[in-house]
């Protein structure tokens, strides 16, 4: 088990078995070590061992044991923020090719599915968008009208159009991207971390780097029982990072977010809620998430963390959000519920540091972890190789600033949410 009931819930009931690892032991060297067992630290392991690298994965607990086991399994293109912002913080030429680059990413996502036969239950038909009032409809137009400019496969579907596809009425207009999709999170980590394996690449878990020290020109890491010596290192532990890298925790606020997962639907239900199976989001600052999964639960998700008070109340929420939105479910019962945490920087947008001489990292994905992990896990293996500099990076390099206000911040928002969901 990856941990308590609340920690992995439905996709650690439902995951195919992670492969066979064993904690570090002993002294080893390799070419490259990669810190960190989620979407962007298999990506790396990946990419690096299939052109040839030695690479030895080192994680402090479990395959996909943080956000890449937690989240709700939507498969989007882009970041949170609408195209133009990030262009214009960015500036035009990176933040274009920025774009264009996680614009292809969930078709990578799919395309590496496909071709390690990864059972994660992937659904390629597009995602929703949904609009909550005249402003969500607003915010959906203008980020419709920002993604065709550049070409993208998104359309506006009005509100009869949106009922269709999501099965309620609550929302004004929904903006279906068809280049996402959804899977099992939890099933991909561990499909990406059996495809690394069979390509060469060796998994450490139960492995947490106690600390890195310089040995000549390369790095020495140590573990309680082992250690590793390589060239290079990438760090890939984003919002989970712990000393020595606590830095990487200390420049994002933790947005908690959890999921319930109602018993599987009847058939009758199954084809008329979400009968696509796209997965879905409102534009509401504290969201709501819906999806199905393989076996047609629906999942329901929001801002908040499943601890003390906020069981109760969340558990309360989703219970009549889904009343609200699908009457004819009737009594809801909640088969799995779990919760995890996004990192999110002070402008929602990822961040790429040279931590020291060859230490690198890409972390801060504000709530997109799944393919902008794995399409900047394959920049990292690039830069790791020497098949491209700091300088042709997706991101420029920065140095980790402390996220300010950030413990305030945490608690604010996990206070907030409550409150929000205690309203009728």
């Amino acid at each position: 088990m990856l941990g308590d009931s609340r920690s992995h819930g439905l996709w650690e009931k439902t995951a195919p078995a992670a492969p066979p690892t064993t904690a570090l032991a002993g002294d080893h060297l390799s070419d490259v070590v990669v810190v960190g067992g989620g979407y962007t630290g298999l990506s790396t392991a990946l990419y690096l061992a299939e052109a040839g690298a030695g690479v030895v994965l080192l994680e402090a607990a479990e395959i996909g044991f943080g956000g890449a086991g937690r989240n709700v399994g939507l498969v989007n293109a882009g970041m949170w923020v609408q195209p133009d912002a990030l262009v214009k913080t960015m500036g035009e030429d990176r933040g274009e090719a920025l774009l264009n680059l996680l614009g292809g990413a969930p078709r990578l996502v799919f395309d590496l599915i496909e071709k390690h036969g990864i059972a994660c239950e992937a659904v390629n038909r597009g995602t929703l968008h949904c609009a909550v009032g005249p402003g969500g409809l607003k915010e959906l137009q203008e980020r419709a009208a920002q993604w065709r400019r550049r070409g993208a496969a998104v359309e506006l579907l009005d509100a009869a159009e949106t009922a269709e596809k999501t099965g309620t009425t609550a929302f004004a207009a929904s903006l279906l991207d068809r280049r996402a999709g959804t899977i099992q999170p939890l099933a991909y980590a561990r499909g990406l971390a059996r495809a690394a394996i069979a390509a060469g690449a060796v998994i450490h878990t139960r492995s947490k780097v106690d600390s890195l020290q310089r040995s000549g020109s390369a790095w020495h890491l140590v573990t309680a029982e082992g250690s590793v010596t390589a060239g290079r290192v990438i760090v890939a532990t984003d919002a989970y990072s712990a000393p020595p890298w606590n830095n990487l925790r200390s420049e994002q606020v933790k947005l908690p977010f959890f999921n319930f997962a109602t018993e599987p639907l009847p058939a009758d239900l199954q084809s008329r809620i979400l009968p696509e199976r796209q997965g879905a989001w409102d534009t509401k600052t504290v969201l709501t998430s819906l999806r199905l999964d393989q076996a047609g639960r629906l999942v329901v998700g929001s801002v908040g963390a499943l601890r003390g008070t906020g069981i109760a109340v969340h558990r309360a929420w989703a219970k009549r959000s889904l009343r609200r939105l699908f009457p004819e479910l009737g009594h809801v019962r909640f088969e799995a519920e779990w919760y995890g945490a996004i990192g999110m920087t002070d402008d929602n947008l990822p961040r790429f540091h040279r931590l020291d001489d060859n230490v690198f990292t890409i972390c801060g994905y504000n709530g997109r972890g799944i393919a902008p992990g794995t399409v900047f896990g394959r920049c990292l293996a690039d830069l790791a190789l020497g098949r491209r500099t700091e300088n042709d990076c997706p991101l420029p390099c920065t140095t980790p600033q402390d996220a300010r206000f950030r413990l305030l911040r945490e608690g604010v928002i996990e206070l907030g949410a409550q409150l929000v969901h205690l309203a009728p």
